[in-house]
């Protein structure tokens, strides 16, 4: 992941545009739906740091180190852990808002909020379809990828490597 984490890319672009965001929202997604209902495992703290991008614009979820498994096909656990800006309010039990408030951070390069005016309806329904704070009206991540923003770019034949492959590999520094 030769790109370093969604957080490095922010760090140098500023702002991602709403194509893009899609097509990170849509790989993101996909991976939570591939990790709940697969591996049964909850992540439980997705954000720009943990999100790491290659050259060729693949986006992967890591650290793993406070997921939790499944105990029951209701998907639900009652401990609070995570980073609290990407958590949702009643705590713990937003994976889907984390996924919104991760997109608005990309945008707007601060904690998360309500989408300003300048954003599309679409990716303003797509985060309000998130952040709702009964987890019961949120939608799912199989119920998102299918979610006018995602599919608003699905024809667009958008490539996100093209994007982060022009952007400078992140330097680690020995601490």
């Amino acid at each position: 992941m030769d790109r370093g984490s969604l957080a490095d890319i922010i760090r140098q672009v500023k702002k991602i545009l709403e194509p893009y965001l899609a097509v990170v929202c849509k790989q993101v997604l996909q991976g939570l739906v591939y990790l709940h209902n697969e591996r049964h495992v909850i992540h439980r703290d997705i954000k720009p740091s943990n999100l790491l991008v290659n050259h060729k614009g693949d986006v992967k979820i890591t650290d793993f180190g406070v997921s939790a498994m499944l105990a029951s096909s209701m998907g639900q656990r009652d401990t609070f852990v995570g980073t609290y800006n990407y958590m949702s309010k009643e705590s713990a039990g937003g994976v889907l808002m984390i996924i919104a408030v991760t997109s608005g951070k990309q945008l707007s390069v601060a904690p998360p909020s309500t989408p300003p005016d300048q954003f599309c309806p679409e990716f303003c329904s797509f985060v309000s379809s998130c952040i709702q704070k009964d987890p019961g009206d949120r939608l799912t991540s199989l119920e998102l990828l299918d979610h006018p923003f995602i599919k608003k770019f699905d024809d667009k034949d958008l490539d996100l490597g093209i994007l982060v492959g022009s952007l400078e590999p992140p330097v680690n520094i020995p601490r």
